[in-house]
């Protein structure tokens, strides 16, 4: 059967000002993908009728499936739901399933329902409703000339909620594709022009139905082998078999066979080798330490993260000498490794870690902007790296955090 095609609406003017991120036609994408549908498009649209009428007309001639989020509310500027009636020819009816967990909501809540809140209990006549358990904005589901347009609120955890629970089980059911699967190897070190060099021939000889994609990262290129088939195990076997030709082929680049991020890869270190690391960051101001506690069960090997951001806390917590303060500045290899044997000291650790560096411009600085040192040490050995990092506050700090992570990892893996 011929691949399902889909596109994605966002809805609301706060979208079209930057006032508020798209997050939702991301995750919808991935999840369609996941389960075999092809996404062509995402669209943001506006509070403004016509503008989304043309968009649903114009993605409706194109593709079997449409999903449609924001607009879905009590006030005067959700309008996704009256728009999507007279768009179909229905009319407005009141959902009793809808309007009892409604007034059950504002009962519990200790509110009054008041007649706004009322119109939400009403969906045109001619959808499918899909239940929301998590809000008030019911999802709805339509079909017209054997396409399906799914209207859901825009607000994520909603969203995400109708989604797992009554859409993407629905669809599994009404469109039949061929298996979609995929495969990563997530290399660093090396930049993608030296990887796709290294793997020229290998990447030739994928048949029609295989494709690579390259994701290249700070200081690291995930490669995605892609492949579509109607017999999911022939093409689990087929991926799997190209996935090992390419990572034998780039030997030690290679440091994860999973579509894992970096934090989630060093934890999995930390926890199969049960070894413990502590985090001494001044230019970063806790961004690594976030990083690394964002990985569920970081608490079994992550000791914490001492933000050591003036000379008197270096000196102070971590034992950083004043005279080598003094001489050599905040920013340089001297204090970086003061600093990592503090923090391997104060911490009891079994590995620590040490960053500091000049992010942004500052009057009587005795470095250049994006100046960075780094070390890593354990009872035995300890190494030092500088970095210079070209660009502003936040993308320094962003690329700070990610080397160093990455130094991290190189420590682990000599």
């Amino acid at each position: 059967m011929s691949n399902i095609a889909a596109a994605i609406i966002t809805i609301g003017d706060e979208l079209l000002i930057g006032q508020t991120i798209d997050t939702n036609s991301a995750w919808i994408a991935q999840r369609l993908n996941a389960i075999g549908i092809d996404v062509l498009r995402r669209v943001a649209v506006g509070d403004n009728k016509d503008a989304i009428i043309n968009s649903i007309e114009q993605e409706l001639a194109s593709v079997s499936l449409l999903i449609i989020t924001g607009g879905l509310g009590p006030t005067a500027d959700d309008i996704t739901k009256p728009l999507l009636n007279e768009y179909f020819g229905g009319k407005m009816v009141v959902d009793e399933g809808v309007l009892d967990h409604l007034k059950d909501i504002f009962s519990k809540r200790n509110r009054p329902f008041l007649e706004r809140n009322m119109k939400q209990a009403e969906v045109p006549d001619c959808c499918k409703v899909l239940f929301n358990r998590m809000g008030t904005a019911p999802g709805m589901w339509f079909d017209k000339d054997d396409k399906v347009i799914i209207s859901l609120p825009g607000v994520p955890f909603e969203m995400v909620y109708i989604m797992e629970n009554e859409a993407l089980p629905r669809l599994k059911q009404r469109f039949i594709s061929d298996a979609l699967l995929h495969r990563n190897i997530i290399t660093a070190g090396e930049g993608e022009s030296f990887i796709a060099e290294k793997i020229i021939d290998l990447e030739a000889a994928l048949p029609a139905h295989i494709r690579l994609a390259y994701l290249p990262g700070a200081g690291m290129v995930k490669l995605r082998l892609t492949g579509r088939g109607p017999d999911s195990e022939i093409l689990v076997h087929e991926l799997e078999e190209r996935q090992q030709e390419l990572a034998a082929r780039l030997g030690k680049i290679v440091i994860a066979m999973e579509d894992l991020t970096l934090e989630q890869i060093l934890g999995k270190w930390f926890t199969e080798n049960e070894k413990t690391i502590a985090l001494a960051e001044s230019c970063t101001g806790g961004n690594i330490a976030h990083h690394f506690t964002q990985v569920p069960g970081a608490t079994n090997y992550f000791k914490g993260s001492m933000v050591c951001y003036q000379n008197e806390i270096k000196e102070t917590i971590l034992g950083v000498k004043r005279e080598t303060l003094e001489q050599y500045g905040a920013i340089s290899e001297e204090v970086v490794k003061e600093m990592v044997l503090g923090a391997l000291s104060v911490l009891n650790s079994d590995i620590a870690f040490a960053i500091t560096g000049l992010l942004s411009p500052l009057a009587g600085a005795r470095v250049t902007v994006g100046k960075v040192w780094m070390a890593v040490a354990d009872k035995d050995r300890l190494t030092t790296k500088e970095f210079n990092f070209p660009y502003d506050r936040e993308r320094n700090k962003d690329m700070a955090t990610s080397m160093g992570m990455l130094m991290i990892w190189k420590f682990l893996n000599p």
